[in-house]
């Protein structure tokens, strides 16, 4: 009679590296819950006042970080035309504008939107023209996809959706670190409509809010290795073709949302465009790569009006 096979012993190289997971774990969670400690703390102070202070430091801090360098290889490809120095401030106000945004988070219910039949006293956000009644106009039970991207404040359009009883479901990137992810979902989800973290079945929910007759809001200027080519700023770059695929699932109008911030640096106007006209096949169905390609248009006519408000420092072309 044999024997039955014993599981072998872990190698010391195998123990080294399960005690190494362990303790990234391990250290993740309590870089979450302190990250989530500093957060509470930030969002006792005064919301102006620490965004002056976040964007100062960030204006310091961020030439000397990695990312600097990867938005000014991003910035002189996309406008080569541009000095040195005009480049230079363009970063700074990229930098600035990332370290207001951290502030301006953690107090997001906080940030007043002006009331329309209100005109006259003071707001954070102002409305650029039309907007309050395309916004009004939304309310009724009718399918309409919004695209933003990192510009200005992206995480306020989604606050109309609360202020003006919008049924809108909005796709977000959740963190990787779980105490931070939960933070993040609580702070959004008192200002906010409905949110939905991407993943697998995120498609699904929302094509199920827009056969309702919801709102589905999405940021598409982020590079997706599953995406489809598409060029932007004269570079081939890969883009999510969710939007368009959604839009064609229902043959839906599409609408782009963005927040500009203004001199005041602590003020913004939010502008939502009329429909994008869809690019169709010969059949007269939405195609989703000229599609994608059109909304990535709007983005860079965005982007070259207001530079030093684009988040530059991400990986867009790879």
């Amino acid at each position: 009679m044999s024997s039955p096979d014993l599981p072998r012993k872990p190698t010391l190289k195998q123990r080294w590296w399960q005690l190494r997971w362990h303790l990234r774990a391990k250290s993740h969670i309590a870089v979450g819950y302190l990250v989530v400690l500093l957060m509470h703390v930030m969002r006792r102070g005064n919301r102006k006042r620490t965004a002056n202070f976040l964007a100062a430091s960030m204006r310091t801090v961020g030439p000397w970080l990695r990312e600097h360098r990867i938005a000014r290889d991003n910035l002189t490809a996309a406008f080569p035309e541009k000095s040195p120095q005009e480049i230079d401030a363009i970063l700074s106000g990229t930098w600035d504008n990332l370290g207001r945004v951290a502030a301006e988070f953690l107090h997001l219910d906080r940030i007043t939107i002006r009331d329309p039949d209100k005109p006259v006293g003071d707001a954070d956000v102002t409305y650029g023209d039309g907007a309050v009644d395309k916004i009004r106009a939304f309310q009724a039970p009718d399918a309409r996809i919004f695209f933003g991207t990192h510009l200005g404040n992206w995480e306020l359009p989604a606050r109309f959706a609360r202020k003006y009883d919008v049924d809108c479901t909005s796709l977000f990137r959740a963190p990787n670190i779980r105490p931070i992810a939960d933070a993040i979902v609580e702070l959004r989800a008192g200002c906010m409509g409905t949110l939905v973290p991407s993943g697998f079945d995120a498609p699904i929910r929302l094509a199920r809010a827009l056969e309702r007759g919801g709102k589905a809001a999405m940021l598409v200027d982020q590079y997706d290795s599953r995406g489809i080519d598409i060029t932007f700023f004269g570079r081939v770059c890969k883009a999510s073709p969710l939007l368009a695929q959604l839009a064609r699932h229902l043959d839906c109008p599409i609408h782009g949302a963005r927040m500009v911030r203004l001199a005041d640096r602590n003020k913004f106007w939010v502008e939502i465009t009329d429909p994008i006209e869809p690019v169709r096949d010969a059949e007269g169905k939405i195609d989703i790569a000229g599609t994608t390609q059109a909304i990535a248009n709007v983005i860079e006519a965005w982007v070259r009006e207001h530079p030093d408000q684009w988040l530059w420092q991400h990986r867009r072309w790879r």
